[in-house]
């Protein structure tokens, strides 16, 4: 699997570590999503319906060498927020061409299968597939 340096360490942490240990590591992730920029407003971004909780996601591609991620979700939803936090230290500030090389189901080697449910983790495909779409755009 072809993944970014910053997101290949990230799958690999997880790797590392017990099922229980998982969940602590996404509930360590979810607290470092980092604020939306004051220019940037929730209403603005594109919704992912697909996860459970609301998450929102921007994605600045103006430069494709330096593609820029924004997300959004609320503190009381930390597997949503892990996620997403997930992508944004693995996959921001990637080139286009690198992002659009991760394999859309490369959340399984996080070993998260048996944490968190399945309708979960189709929301961090969802992620990964809208962000892949607005780079292809």
């Amino acid at each position: 699997m072809t993944l970014p340096a910053a997101l290949a360490e990230i799958v690999d942490d997880f790797a590392s570590v017990s099922d229980q240990e998982k969940l602590q590591l996404l509930l360590e992730f979810s607290r470092e999503l980092p604020p939306l920029p004051t220019e940037l407003q929730e209403a603005a971004m594109e919704p992912v319906p697909e996860c459970q909780s609301p998450l929102f996601l921007s994605v600045d591609a103006a430069d494709r060498g330096n593609v820029r991620l924004y997300f959004s979700a609320p503190p009381e939803a930390p597997t949503t927020r892990g996620f997403a936090s997930i992508l944004h230290q693995g996959l921001d500030g990637q080139s286009a061409e690198a992002i659009l090389d991760v394999p859309g189901d490369f959340y399984s080697a996080l070993g998260l299968a048996d944490a968190v449910s399945p309708l979960r983790l189709r929301g961090m495909s969802a992620m990964l597939t809208r962000i892949k779409r607005h780079l292809r755009e």
